[in-house]
């Protein structure tokens, strides 16, 4: 076990991704930030109550999106599926889709099918607290990445939520 980031860095880590967020939305008028279930609304979350203190007189329209059945791999066992709550249009919106590790691509490209039945955007980036970069399958990238690591396919990234975990912590196993 390897740690990437430690709850210091992981805190940091976002504050930065909130602040590079801002820094292409200043206003945040016509911008939507979505979380995807289950584990990418632990970072959305957080990224979504940064930008609260640093803009407070902004409405930050933010949803979350679960993409189960959206999935390529939905047939491989049984899934117990989230909740999707987006109370809002994204027609002609930026929308920033925000997860914790990407991957491979395909839970982007499923986010990206799941999306469209809110509307169509203006514009799509996507935020991701790491980017494990020589494993895509898909041509997707981050607009924002907190951390870039290379890992081997035989290694996994565990990000660690103090909700759910008890203590905060990304680390490559």
């Amino acid at each position: 076990m390897k740690t990437i980031l430690s709850q210091q860095q992981v805190a940091l880590t976002i504050q930065r991704l909130a602040h590079q967020v801002l820094e292409n939305h200043m206003q945040l008028s016509n911008t939507v930030l979505i979380g995807l279930q289950p584990r990418g609304i632990y970072v959305s979350d957080r990224i979504v109550h940064e930008l609260q203190a640093l803009v407070p007189q902004s409405s930050i329209q933010y949803g979350r999106l679960d993409i189960t059945f959206y999935r390529d791999d939905f047939r491989k066992g049984l899934h117990n599926p989230n909740k999707t709550d987006i109370s809002f249009s994204i027609e002609n919106k930026n929308v920033i889709l925000i997860d914790d590790v990407l991957y491979t691509g395909r839970t982007i490209r499923a986010a990206l099918d799941a999306l469209l039945d809110f509307g169509r955007p203006a514009k799509v980036e996507l935020c991701v607290l790491i980017d494990r970069r020589f494993s895509r399958e898909l041509p997707i990238q981050p607009d924002y990445a907190g951390r870039t690591i290379d890992t081997f396919a035989t290694q996994k990234v565990k990000v660690l939520w103090s909700e759910r975990d008890g203590k905060e912590e990304v680390y490559i196993e």
